[in-house]
């Protein structure tokens, strides 16, 4: 699979990447047996970028990327994990997570974007991961502490890639404002935006690709099926759309787009999948894989050419904008 380079680094990601987030239990239970499943079905089909987070699923994603992959070279692939959440250890009393993970709520989440925090929760990934070293490191979701991730979080993290703990340095949010600013004002490598670089949302087109561009930092774009809308040839009314139920006018611009893709037999996914990719500071995509069945099928939908054409028709039709030529 080809791959790309993250920003002016030696760091190479495989240009379709596997999300760990549904490994954590997002949305649905999963047991390690079908996780494993997917992490086997994922590598081969020759994906070999691994992103993962402390935060899906307090701690079991991590863990179960970590298994699966301490059985591979170190050297043939590449592993991402995030910072900002430190998992402390509690009485789960019989109670699920809160955040959304079909997990037992074993830990809590402690916000902790300070250097000490920094430092001691890449320390807690290795360890649940049993792996050697982090090649990509994001600040996740700061949004809500978007100061002190950029006072305190990002020079934790330029001091762990001088030491060489790391490969590549960045962040993980929505907010495509704040990445921005992060891009202008600090010498990230790599940015993961989620959800707005998509066929449904191109807010990213308009001053945060710019800028990545600009300064030479390489973007990961993660939700591109913007929590599952698009990740159906054909989205009905109760589609997730952002964590959400989508909205009847959103359920139809999607199928509006299918009738588009449709004529090119190209199906919804492959389109979803193609479009981030056009733009040249977007180096992969991230997606969300619980099974093998889903890994195949996303990496044979990865693998489809999209027609030029495509793009052209669904800017016509006022789907799609302009600004990504």
């Amino acid at each position: 699979m080809e791959t790309h380079r993250l920003g002016r680094t030696g760091v190479e990601v495989t240009r379709l990447g596997f999300g760990g987030g549904p490994l954590g239990g997002l949305f649905a239970p999963l047991d390690d047996e079908t996780a494993a499943e997917a992490l086997a079905a994922a590598w081969d089909a020759g994906i070999r970028y691994y992103d993962t987070s402390p935060h899906y699923g307090i701690g079991h994603s991590e863990r179960r990327i970590g298994e699966f992959l301490r059985s591979r070279p170190r050297d043939s692939y590449v592993l991402s994990t995030k910072v900002g959440r430190l998992l402390v250890p509690q009485d789960a009393d019989g109670k699920s997570d809160p955040a959304g993970f079909h997990v037992p709520a074993t830990h809590r989440r402690v916000r902790d974007f300070t250097r000490d925090g920094i430092r001691r929760s890449v320390e807690d990934s290795l360890e649940r991961m049993g792996l050697d070293r982090i090649d990509v490191l994001y600040l996740h979701d700061a949004e809500e502490f978007f100061d002190d991730a950029v006072r305190e979080g990002y020079p934790a993290l330029a001091e762990l890639r001088s030491e060489g703990v790391v490969g590549a340095i960045g962040a993980g949010m929505y907010d495509t404002a704040m990445l921005t600013t992060l891009v202008r004002e600090t010498d990230v490598d790599v940015v993961m935006q989620s959800g707005r670089h998509t066929l449904l949302d191109h807010s990213a087109l308009d001053t945060f690709l710019p800028a990545c561009e600009e300064r030479g930092v390489s973007v990961i774009a993660a939700s591109i099926f913007n929590s599952g809308l698009l990740a159906v040839p054909r989205p009905v009314e109760g589609a997730r759309f952002d964590y959400e139920a989508a909205t009847s006018d959103v359920v139809r611009r999607a199928n509006e787009i299918a009738d588009v893709c449709e004529t090119h037999s190209v199906t919804l996914p492959q389109a979803a999948m193609a479009f981030p990719l056009r733009h040249p500071a977007v180096a992969g995509i991230a997606v969300g894989m619980r099974s093998a069945e889903e890994a195949r099928r996303n990496a044979e939908s990865f693998a489809v050419e999209v027609p030029a054409r495509l793009w052209a028709d669904l800017r016509a039709a006022g789907l799609i904008s302009s600004n990504n030529d």
